[in-house]
C-alpha cells in the first residue's frame, strides 16, 4: 500500500513537473531558410550569418536550419511553399515578386536605373523599400531586409563588346517581363529558367549565354562553359530576406525582436562582403583560364547604356512611372555616375 502512495506521488510530481516546462522551452521554434544559391556565396553567407546570430540572440530558442543551393525548393517552388507554411524564411531575388503579383518589384531589373550603390542603398533603406515591402503583405509576407549581391555581368561563347553582339543569341533570364524586354532591346532571344538548371542549359546549348554578378557566375561553375564575360555592369541583383507572415506574427514579442536584431546583424555583414567576394569571384573566373574578361570602353559602355535606355520608357507601364520618376530623383539628388 505505501508503495502504491509512493508511486502515485512520484507520478503526481511527474505531471507537475510536465506542467510548469511546457512543451516551447522543450522543443526550439525551427526556422527553415531556403535559398538557392551556393553557401560561399554573399547570400550563403548572410544566411549562415543569421542563423548564427538568430540562435545566439535567443539562446537556443530558436533554430534556424538553412537550406542552400535548392536543396528544399526550386526558384518556381519557393515562393508558394513558404506562402503555405512549408518554408518561413527565403531570400529570393527582387525579380520573383513579379511573377507574385507585385510587379513593382521588377524595377530592380530595370538596365542600368541605379548609377552606383549609394543610390540602391537610399532606394532599398528609404521610404520606397518600405513601400515595396508593404505591397507584398497581402500576399502573406513579410519583407524583413534587403541583401546586395551586386551588378550583372554579360557572357557568352562569342565576345560581346557592343550590344550587337548579343543579336541573335538565346540568352537565359529570370522570370521577369523587364528582364525580357531588356533582352529583346538587344535584339537578343530570352529564355526564363531556374537558377540551378542554368549550367546545364549552357554546357549543352540549349543556351547561349546569361547575365549574373560575378560570384554567381563562379560558385555555379558558369565560367567553365562559357568563354567570354563582359563588365557591363548593365543591371542589378538583390535580395528581400522574407518571412511567412502568420508564422513572424505568431512569435513571442522577445523572440521576434531578437530576431531582427539578428536580421539586422546579417544585413550589415551580407551588404559589406558582397563587392569583396565578387571581386574575388572575378579574379578567380581569370585565374581559372577558360574565360576572356573584357571591359567595354567608355565608348563602348556609352552604347550598351544608349540600347537599354528605351527599356525604363518601355515598362514604365507595368512597374510604375511614380516610381521609375522616385527611383530617379534618388539619382539625382546623389549625383554621379557608377
Amino acid at each position: 500500500m505505501k508503495a502504491s502512495i509512493r508511486s502515485l506521488i512520484g507520478m503526481a510530481g511527474m505531471a507537475w513537473l510536465v506542467a510548469v516546462v511546457p512543451a516551447s522551452a522543450q522543443q526550439p521554434i525551427v526556422i527553415k531558410f531556403s535559398h538557392v544559391v551556393a553557401q560561399d556565396t554573399p547570400k550563403g553567407q548572410g544566411a549562415q550569418k543569421f542563423k548564427e546570430l538568430a540562435e545566439q540572440a535567443t539562446n537556443g530558442r530558436v533554430k534556424v536550419e538553412v537550406y542552400p543551393n535548392s536543396t528544399l525548393y526550386k526558384d518556381k517552388e519557393e515562393l508558394e511553399a513558404l506562402q503555405l507554411g512549408s518554408v518561413q524564411m527565403l531570400a529570393p531575388s527582387l525579380a520573383k515578386f513579379g511573377p507574385l503579383g507585385v510587379k513593382e518589384f521588377e524595377l530592380f531589373d530595370i538596365p542600368y536605373i541605379f548609377p552606383n550603390k549609394d543610390v540602391l542603398y537610399r532606394v532599398t533603406d528609404g521610404p520606397i523599400g518600405k513601400q515595396l515591402f508593404k505591397k507584398l503583405e497581402p500576399k502573406g509576407i513579410l519583407g524583413l531586409a534587403y541583401w546586395d549581391n551586386g551588378f550583372k555581368e554579360m557572357t557568352a561563347n562569342k565576345p560581346l563588346h557592343v550590344p550587337g553582339d548579343v543579336k541573335g543569341l538565346k540568352m537565359r533570364i529570370q522570370s521577369s517581363k523587364v528582364l525580357d524586354a531588356q533582352m529583346r532591346a538587344l535584339g537578343a532571344n530570352p529564355q526564363v529558367m531556374a537558377f540551378s538548371e542554368v549550367y546545364q542549359a549552357l554546357q549543352t546549348g540549349v543556351v547561349d549565354g546569361t547575365e549574373n554578378t560575378p560570384s554567381n557566375i563562379y560558385t555555379q561553375k558558369m565560367h567553365e562553359v562559357q568563354k567570354h564575360l563582359s563588365l557591363t555592369d548593365h543591371g542589378y541583383i538583390g535580395y528581400a530576406v522574407i518571412v511567412n507572415k502568420k508564422f513572424w506574427d505568431s512569435l513571442p514579442s522577445d523572440i521576434r525582436a531578437s530576431l531582427e536584431e539578428a536580421m539586422r546583424g546579417a544585413t550589415k555583414y551580407a551588404n559589406s562582403i558582397s563587392q569583396a567576394d565578387n571581386d574575388k569571384a572575378l579574379e578567380e573566373i581569370r585565374k581559372a583560364g577558360k574565360t576572356t574578361i573584357y571591359k567595354p570602353t567608355d565608348k563602348e559602355m556609352a552604347e550598351w547604356r544608349a540600347a537599354l535606355k528605351p527599356v525604363q520608357q518601355e515598362v514604365a507601364g507595368r512597374v510604375g512611372k511614380d516610381l521609375i520618376e522616385a527611383v530617379n530623383k534618388e539619382a539625382a539628388a546623389a549625383g554621379g555616375n557608377k
